[in-house]
């Protein structure tokens, strides 16, 4: 099983290389490089990001930058004009007119009418677009951000072609455990009207109950890349009969390492099979992912505002003896009524957890050392609104979505300047306003 550190590739590396994007950031710009010393006070590692060298362009990691005195990670740096944006722009979204109902698609009726039920009336952009190519067996690229409806967009005519050819399998890869178990949750909702079966195999449980699973007959198998292939490699998941392969958020499983995990599936999927291939992003090295795994495919590109100009950002400075004391004065303010912080390292993240529940904050953790049953009980915690806070590290936080997110912090700097749109993508979703604050050392 895939151990609650995430697996990378099979040959030990713990991350894909990082290239950096063209179009880089102007090089005139002063860089900002913070630095931190371990808390003394309130039980709490004052770990935050430490002086450092490298800079960043485009987004990724370019330089080589400077190690901590004991071996710790490369630390980054940034301009704080980057995280401040005190007056984002009201983005009137385009009101989107589909050119199909549900009804028009095609689809069996028992299909149509459960949509009706979910009170989903009109097809999303993407499931308008990318529906019709899926359900001619095209290989489809999907660019689109979550929250667009993406997931019924393939789960919607796969279902129905599994009702018309009842032998056939799905295989849907996501870079998380927390994204694999939505998807589940989804088809569950979407298919209960078939008798269509599907097993989630992902890492942090015991791994006998999906060998046990992967026995009986499963339309649906749905995983991240390193647990799946464990799977085949023990003998326990047949790849003969897949017919369609979905790569959902291509783009953070190949952040996150498993290209090489991904390419060793792919070659063991037979020949004739359809591929569709969903991401935010279409970078250099996604375009060679779709070279080599799709052929001939039809690409939707659905464009959401941008998350960095609609959400109100500011930088919080902090002395280093009294960061702690910075953030709880801040949580003193009501208006932080759901909030999510984003911390470096798993240690800190749970001693940060820890430090805000013995100041009184109900707080929950989410990072890679905890099983997997623990961070759903810490997920659902805080979308209950029993916890108000919920700390998190970058490589947990993916797949999570969570309405209504008043704030998102930043106690540690990101280690990419995409790695800090996707943490302040939590807050704002929607019709909604959000807002985030970075903390910078003075």
């Amino acid at each position: 099983m895939q151990t609650t550190q995430h697996r990378r590739s099979r040959n030990g590396s713990s991350s894909s290389p990082r290239h950096n994007r063209n179009g880089s950031n102007s090089s005139k710009r002063r860089p900002f490089s913070s630095s931190g010393s371990r808390r003394r006070n309130n039980n709490i590692s004052n770990q935050g990001p430490r002086r450092g060298g490298g800079s960043f362009r485009g987004g990724r990691h370019h330089g080589k930058g400077r190690r901590t005195g004991r071996g710790g990670r490369v630390q980054p740096t940034f301009d704080p004009s980057q995280f401040i944006n005190k007056n984002p722009v009201e983005q009137k979204e385009e009101i989107y007119t589909p050119k199909h109902t549900f009804k028009d698609f095609g689809l069996v009726y028992r299909l149509v009418k459960t949509v009706h039920n979910l009170g989903i009336t009109t097809p999303s952009p993407i499931q308008d677009q990318a529906i019709p190519e899926i359900l001619k067996g095209r290989d489809v690229i999907g660019l689109a951000e979550t929250g667009t409806g993406k997931t019924a967009a393939f789960l919607l005519p796969l279902i129905h072609k599994t009702d018309k050819e009842y032998n056939r399998q799905t295989i849907i890869l996501t870079p998380t455990r927390e994204l694999a178990l939505q998807i589940e949750a989804e088809f569950r909702k979407l298919s209960k009207s078939f008798k269509q079966y599907a097993t989630t195999c992902v890492g942090g449980t015991n791994i006998r109950p999906q060998i046990n699973a992967l026995r009986r007959k499963n339309h649906f198998i749905i995983g991240t890349p390193g647990r799946i292939l464990d799977l085949i490699d023990r003998g326990n998941l047949k790849m003969d009969r897949i017919s369609t392969v979905v790569l959902d958020e291509a783009d953070r499983m190949l952040d996150m390492g498993f290209i090489h995990d991904m390419r060793k599936i792919m070659d063991a999927v037979p020949h004739a099979h359809e591929t569709l291939f969903f991401s935010a992003t279409m970078s250099k090295d996604i375009e060679a992912l779709v070279h080599d795994f799709l052929t001939d495919p039809v690409t939707i590109s659905v464009k959401k505002k941008d998350v960095t100009n609609s959400i109100e950002q500011d930088v919080v400075p902090f002395a280093h003896s009294d960061k702690f004391h910075t953030l709880t004065e801040l949580l003193e303010d009501p208006a932080f009524k759901r909030v999510i912080i984003f911390g470096a390292m798993k240690h800190s993240v749970e001693k940060l957890s820890k430090a805000l529940v013995a100041h009184g904050i109900a707080s929950e953790s989410i990072h890679g050392n905890k099983s997997h049953g623990q961070r759903q009980h810490s997920l659902r915690k805080f979308k209950s609104g029993n916890a108000r806070v919920l700390v998190a590290t970058d490589v947990a936080a993916r797949g999570i979505h969570v309405d209504n997110v008043s704030h998102v912090i930043n106690y540690d700097l990101p280690s990419t300047f995409e790695d800090y749109v996707h943490r302040i993508g939590r807050t704002g979703r929607g019709t909604q306003r959000g807002k985030a604050l970075t903390f910078i050392a003075e």
